[in-house]
């Protein structure tokens, strides 16, 4: 009972921060269609991957060195954590250096590179330099948010998500609508969220709640892999959803230009919401799994992993069942221009696409799971088969075969192919877990 209430306080609270967080970009989405209609949506649309690099790689860090704290805390290695929270800080700030340089010098090459048309070419640059310029906090904020989790305080983590989300909502309505400010409005009150969420956590510190802080350490090129490696699937996890809409967006403006493009980013948004969603359960259970692998408590680990995968199930049908019946209902709060031909492909996208969120879902936990006990490549092996290996050819092919519908099918299909594959290897090592 004691394992159970355990994860359910993380998890809820992780669950709960990530929808917040993940209306960074669905916030957007809305605002920017009432506002600026299919051009404003495509454009957004077109930049969300980019969005995906820079919060992955925070994730990416962050979960990597969390893990690794996490075991060392619960084995009292007092100077070891630091050292990983302080190595795990300069990464963050080499990736933001170089985030920013791309911002200055880079986002016109990354506006073509993505394929944007001259129609939208204006509006994507900016919300891409804008929102490169603001990868510092970006980076910063999920590196505090894991490690403050980590360090038992779930709760302010959860506080900082939703501040930090709801201050996004509020600024994205104001800039774009009373001041007049366009794409450039959407992408600063973005950027402007996760500032937010830096200032609430700063309290942790300022109380000295903190049981970690900044020392002196060398770089160390094993310690920085073993963190990277560690924070792969969270990472993936980010880019496949990237992934996923470049290849789409490529596929899409060669069948149905840029209200193909408008309609997939309503289906891409709401998919980064349902992804944010068993992310953040897999967020949850990272802290409380490390924590018994560091003690040897396998038992309590094994419980945690089913508790995990009963949740993803009941989510992924209510999600389902929601998606389905309502539909019309959901495309139409996106389709501000009442755009016929979006919506016949939106509903279609819609009720073919989420098929596979529960093997999705899946795929999530299971590759944090392994990472959390310190096996990071089971969970990269899932990792990168469902966002790259699998879902880039199953697009071409089955769009190919069968048009839209295959090109829809093709998420379901890489999820429940990495699934089979990912159960296969957590029976192979449960032996070992135990």
């Amino acid at each position: 009972m004691n394992t159970f209430k355990e994860y359910a306080k993380y998890t809820s609270m992780n669950v709960l921060g990530m929808l917040g967080l993940s209306c960074y970009i669905l916030a957007d989405t809305f605002f920017v269609a009432k506002g600026l209609g299919s051009k404003g949506l495509a454009a957004l649309n077109l930049a969300i991957p980019v969005y995906s690099l820079i919060h992955g790689t925070g994730l990416m860090l962050a979960m990597g060195g969390a893990t690794r704290f996490s075991i060392l805390k619960s084995q009292k290695a007092e100077e070891k954590k630091n050292q990983i929270f302080s190595q795990t800080a300069m990464l963050a700030g080499g990736c933001a250096l170089l985030f920013v340089l791309a911002g200055i010098f880079g986002a016109g090459w990354l506006t073509d590179i993505l394929g944007a048309d001259e129609a939208v070419y204006d509006m994507c640059r900016i919300y891409l330099k804008v929102l490169l310029l603001f990868s510092p906090a970006f980076l910063m904020n999920d590196l505090l948010l894991c490690f403050v989790r980590n360090d038992g305080n779930p709760q302010l983590a959860m506080t900082a998500m939703l501040a930090g989300s709801f201050s996004n909502i509020v600024l994205d309505y104001i800039f774009i609508f009373p001041c007049n400010m366009g794409i450039f409005g959407a992408v600063f009150a973005t950027g402007l969220a996760p500032v937010v969420g830096i200032g609430i956590q700063s309290t942790y510190f300022i109380r000295r709640k903190n049981t970690f802080h900044l020392v002196k350490t060398a770089i160390s090129v094993s310690q920085a892999l073993r963190i990277m490696s560690g924070g792969v699937p969270s990472l993936v996890s980010e880019l496949s959803s990237g992934i996923v809409i470049v290849v789409f967006n490529g596929i899409m403006l060669s069948l149905e230009g840029n209200t193909g493009v408008a309609a997939y980013g309503v289906i891409a948004n709401l998919s980064l919401v349902v992804i944010a969603v068993f992310t953040g359960l897999a967020q949850g259970i990272q802290p409380v799994v490390s924590r018994y692998y560091g003690a040897g408590e396998s038992a309590k680990i094994l419980a945690v992993f089913r508790y995990a995968v009963v949740t993803v199930t009941v989510l992924s049908v209510l999600i389902y069942t929601g998606m389905f019946l309502g539909t019309e209902q959901i495309v139409a709060v996106f389709n501000s221009e009442g755009n016929a031909r979006l919506q016949v492909i939106a509903v279609e996208g819609l009720r073919l696409y989420f098929t596979g969120a529960g093997f999705a879902g899946f795929n999530i936990i299971t590759a944090v799971y392994f990472t959390s006990i310190d096996r990071a490549r089971p969970g990269n092996v899932i990792s990168i088969l469902r966002g790259v290996v699998l879902i880039v050819p199953l697009a071409f092919l089955l769009s190919g075969l069968f048009g839209l519908s295959g090109l829809w099918l093709a998420f379901s299909a890489a999820e429940f192919l990495t699934a089979a594959v990912a159960l296969a290897l957590y029976f192979r090592n449960k032996a070992g877990t135990a």
